[in-house]
């Protein structure tokens, strides 16, 4: 080649290289265009394997007309070549001397070579009625130096198509040919182990999250599950608004990536929120104390000789009864209307109690509060704590340099407590100003909530249960009802459920009795 053409095709190839995210592919195209630029007959490429032996990747012989392994779909049983015997060299191959030595191998005719295995070489030319003559092995090498793979060509062609020895040209340009090859394969092999890296931290940071409250252990594990089953059916859907929606194999990561870390925020939030299973629980449920004073109130009752004996009995069943009553209350399994709630505030003026010289109701202000929560067992300001998780995962998250390709992971995990008509948090964006991938978060978050069997406050609801109260919220564009009408269509609860739901949570469902897919 001359020098300008040479040039050229060297651009071309670091360019085609460059632009290859597959690693099989990208080693035949290597072991093409090495064969390109040598006139080489035919060619093998090896990678190195984590226990040091070369497995055999891609070999092409243009005068057999042979293709294996690579795009060929054809793998040929050839055992893995190790670089060491017995803890020595392995001088049998000369893909493994090359590699062991970390220096190229230039051979005129292998039938002379004293490198090789005389008799195994033979035998392969003559099952295949070939002649093996000019050999040129170089090992590829990473930027530590460290051996990543060996390319091995044989047989240079003249223009007359006779088998010439390698020249010190061609071997020239085929060594820096294999050191562009290998500088390429160690980026793109460092960009997956980066890659890797980050994935698994994200995992690490959602396991750190599960185990710090045993109320939600899974949650962040069981949200990415539901959200890329939804995400592949909405890929696969083929007609409606979303029939246009699709995502490569780097959006499916980015997506990933921000399902797992949808909650990294609450690393920040404090256990006794997280992990307040009552209305009155603190470090410890403090419905304890107040059965307690309920005791003293039982005490003074059965000392006070002013009670006749019907009195004082009217007066214990009916302290039995007030304490029933709160200790339900406590649990905040049911809504607690205005009613509920005066009833917990004539409780607290109706009894009270000595201790200490002081007297006292039998609830505190604060326990009075906290039992009057009308939803859940957290007051408006432990709610405000717990949301706040969101704009600390936001702030987390958007203080990362993440790549470009995973530049969308902060809005995708910042969106999940958003709804369809702007009464969300913590930005109360509309549906129009959220994406496709963190519309279909905010279903996964809502209905791992709802079938969860691990809360403290409720029971885990069973399949049709949870989707008719995301039919409602579909309804009330709380959540995209085109992405709930693919979860339902498609049966991804279904999917989901077979492997983390209870067999008695997995009930029949009757689409046609589902609000919101109308």
């Amino acid at each position: 080649m001359e020098n300008l053409e040479q040039l050229e095709h060297f651009v071309n190839i670091g360019l085609a290289l460059a632009r290859q995210t597959d690693r099989t592919v990208l080693l035949e195209q290597i072991l093409q265009s090495a064969q390109h630029i040598s006139q080489a007959d035919g060619g093998t490429i090896y990678r190195l394997t984590s226990d040091n032996s070369l497995e055999f990747a891609t070999l092409f012989n243009r005068s057999l007309g042979l293709h294996q392994g690579g795009s060929s779909g054809q793998s040929p049983a050839l055992a893995p070549i190790p670089l060491y015997t017995a803890g020595k060299p392995n001088d049998s191959a000369v893909v493994a001397l090359a590699a062991v030595q970390k220096q190229p191998i230039v051979i005129d005719d292998v039938y002379l070579s004293p490198l090789v295995n005389q008799q195994k070489a033979r035998e392969f030319d003559q099952q295949l009625g070939y002649r093996t003559q000019s050999m040129l092995t170089v090992p590829l090498l990473d930027h530590q130096g460290d051996v990543t793979g060996v390319l091995q060509l044989v047989n240079c062609l003249d223009s007359a198509g006779q088998v010439q020895a390698f020249s010190a040209e061609t071997q020239r340009l085929v060594i820096a040919l294999s050191s562009m090859a290998a500088m390429v394969l160690t980026n793109k092999q460092l960009v997956l182990d980066l890659e890797e890296l980050f994935g698994a931290l994200s995992r690490l940071l959602a396991k750190a999250i599960d185990e710090k409250s045993p109320y939600t252990g899974g949650h962040c594990r069981r949200v990415p599950a539901i959200t890329m089953l939804l995400a592949h059916a909405c890929t696969e859907t083929r007609e409606g608004p979303l029939a246009d929606f699709v995502m490569s194999e780097a959006d499916v990561h980015e997506l990933s990536v921000a399902a797992w870390l949808h909650d990294c925020g609450k690393i920040a939030t404090p256990e006794y929120v997280m992990d307040k299973a009552t209305k009155l629980h603190g470090l410890h449920d403090n419905i304890a104390l107040v059965e307690t004073r309920f005791e003293i109130a039982k005490r003074d009752i059965l000392l006070d000789q002013s009670l006749d004996q019907t009195s004082r009995e009217e007066m214990l069943d009916q302290l039995r009864v007030d304490l029933k009553f709160l200790q339900h209350s406590n649990i905040g399994g049911e809504f607690m209307s205005w009613e509920l709630q005066k009833r917990v505030r004539d409780i607290a003026a109706r009894y009270h109690i000595v201790i200490a010289g002081v007297e006292q109701s039998v609830l505190t202000p604060a326990e009075v509060s906290n039992l009057c929560i009308e939803r859940g067992t957290l007051n408006p300001e432990e709610r405000r704590v717990i949301n706040r998780h969101i704009d600390i995962t936001i702030e987390m998250l958007e203080s990362l340099p993440f790549p470009k390709h995973l530049r969308n992971v902060p809005e995708y995990a910042g969106g999940h407590h958003e709804k369809m008509d702007g009464t969300g948090y913590p930005r109360g964006l509309k549906k129009e100003q959220m994406s496709v991938q963190a519309r279909i978060m905010a279903i996964a978050d809502i209905f791992e909530a709802l079938t969860a069997s691990d809360r403290p406050y409720k029971k885990a609801k069973t399949l049709s249960e949870s989707l008719r109260i995301l039919g409602f919220m579909a309804k009330e564009q709380h959540i995209d009802a085109d992405l709930f009408r693919i979860f339902v269509e498609q049966k991804v609860y279904l999917t989901f459920a077979h492997e983390f739901l209870a067999a008695e949570q997995i009930d029949e469902v009757d689409h046609s009795a589902i609000p919101g897919l109308s």
